[in-house]
């Protein structure tokens, strides 16, 4: 079974810093891109950050961006999202995906694996 289990969510102050990761398993995800996104309440799900199935390449949404950094090893199966300078609007449940298509990522369709997801919540 393939799976994509998120991990790192938690309670942190406004300034603070988490580090989030996803492994996968049932499968290589080496030869996919790989994404974050997260779904504040009320909200809907929203796009993050994306990086290729090399990792040479890597696209923020402008709300994080210079905050967060996507990163991935192949060796240990992970993709993990540091995530600096947190403010109380980056609370939100995050998502991990896997797609073959880094372009369409953040798109949203049809991504081809999602996980669970990991609540990350930011007090003021």
């Amino acid at each position: 079974q393939v799976q994509l289990v998120e991990s790192g969510g938690g309670l942190v102050q406004a300034g603070g810093s988490l580090r989030l990761s996803c492994a996968g398993r049932g499968r290589t995800f080496s030869n996919l891109a790989m994404g974050w996104f997260r779904q504040a309440p009320g909200k809907e799900r929203e796009f993050v950050a994306r990086i290729s199935g090399s990792g040479r390449f890597t696209s923020y949404a402008e709300s994080v961006k210079g905050r967060f950094t996507i990163s991935r090893d192949d060796a240990k199966n992970t993709v993990y999202l540091q995530m600096n300078s947190l403010k109380p609007e980056d609370t939100a449940v995050y998502y991990c995906a896997a797609d073959s298509n880094y372009a369409t990522i953040p798109l949203n369709i049809a991504i081809d694996y999602w996980g669970k997801g990991t609540l990350v919540t930011v007090s003021s």
